[in-house]
């Protein structure tokens, strides 16, 4: 708890007890029950003496409420443990009230009678009230706990969503690579008289591409099977410009095919794998999709040969998109990583929660 939060719960603290002061002295002196001196001693002795405890009692609540972790459970779990923490604190208080009412002689004759008969019925008695107080300062405690997580879920929800639009505009804008799409054209049109089915496919393959694209807004996750789907069609058409600088593996377990995986995050590997490996050798190279299981996480991996050099943001919005949606979407649940396996081999792997299906 920062230093203003800290400060607002003692100005309630002091203006609740205060406040309950102030209202039973009113009424003592509106229905003249301070007749004398020592009706006046005794009223604000055990009045004093209630404020105290009861100020003590609720800040030791909130400390036994923060300990326990109380906020943060199941409602029902709140609830029980409320009631239970209200009832133990009403308790304890009211035996310590009882006893140092005792010692300065301010108990009332009933008070006094009942105390030889038996202290527990004086401190279960005074338990009662505490109990009242005590309950209200605990509901308006977790009530306004409740108010403020509610805002703050709302805040929070509000942003994500902001966040999750911009993204979703940025990782379309990104994927519609104008010269993606003019290096496949220029591909499609030079197959149209040397061989027109290879360039009827082509532009079948480039339209699923951009369908794609243009959905990624509509769903958190795709199936891993229609992504790889995609991304054999843009490695297709890579591949007419590239020809043989371009070879492409494929290691993919089958059982993987069902997963639910962010759309066209493969898609983006894939391609920074092209412009920032590939496109920079001039022997050319390999790109290899790996898809697997490791443990509890789905492991999606793109090789291709290249050169980090030293720069891993070196993707640029790609690697910073794939970050960002792994976050939104997984949490710290899900990992990325980008490295250089080897002298001429580069590596960039996702591990995302398996999903049950």
């Amino acid at each position: 708890m920062n230093r203003v939060q800290l400060s607002r719960y003692w100005l309630f603290q002091l203006a609740g007890w205060g406040s309950f002061a102030l209202i039973n002295t009113f009424f003592a002196f509106f229905f003249d029950k301070l007749n004398d001196e020592q009706d006046v001693q005794l009223f604000f002795g055990r009045l004093g003496i209630f404020v105290v405890l009861g100020l003590l009692a609720t800040h030791l609540m909130r400390f036994s409420i923060i300990k326990l972790n109380v906020l943060q459970k199941a409602f029902d779990k709140q609830i029980l443990q409320f009631l239970v923490i209200t009832f133990c604190f009403s308790l304890i208080t009211s035996f310590f009230n009882i006893q140092t009412l005792a010692f300065f002689g301010w108990l009332t004759r009933t008070e006094g009678e009942v105390m030889q008969k038996s202290v527990f019925l004086v401190v279960l008695s005074g338990g009662f009230y505490f109990f009242v107080y005590f309950f209200i300062w605990n509901l308006i405690y977790f009530m306004y706990h409740y108010v403020t997580k509610s805002r703050k879920q709302q805040m929070d929800t509000l942003q994500l969503e902001a966040m999750v639009k911009e993204l979703e505009l940025k990782t379309i804008k990104a994927h519609i690579n104008p010269h993606f799409i003019f290096n496949a054209l220029n591909s499609i049109r030079a197959l149209i008289d040397e061989n027109p089915a290879r360039a009827r496919t082509a532009v079948t393959q480039l339209s699923n591409i951009l369908r794609s694209s243009l959905k990624v807004e509509k769903g958190e996750t795709v199936n891993f099977n229609e992504e790889l789907k995609i991304v054999k069609d843009y490695l297709a058409l890579e591949n007419m410009r590239f020809e043989d600088r371009l070879k492409v593996e494929y290691d993919v377990d089958e059982d993987t095919l069902n997963q639910q995986v962010p759309p066209m995050m493969l898609q983006t590997l894939v391609e920074n794998a092209i412009k920032h490996g590939i496109s920079k050798q001039v022997q050319g190279g390999v790109v290899k999709i790996i898809s697997d299981f490791r443990d509890d996480y789905h492991l999606l991996a793109v090789q291709n040969t290249g050169h980090l050099n030293g720069h891993i943001s070196s993707g640029g919005f790609g690697i910073t998109s794939t970050q960002d949606r792994l976050q939104l979407l997984y949490g710290h649940k899900a990992h990325f990583e980008i490295k250089q396996l080897n002298p001429t081999l580069v590596e960039a792997k996702v591990l995302i929660p398996v999903s049950l299906n």
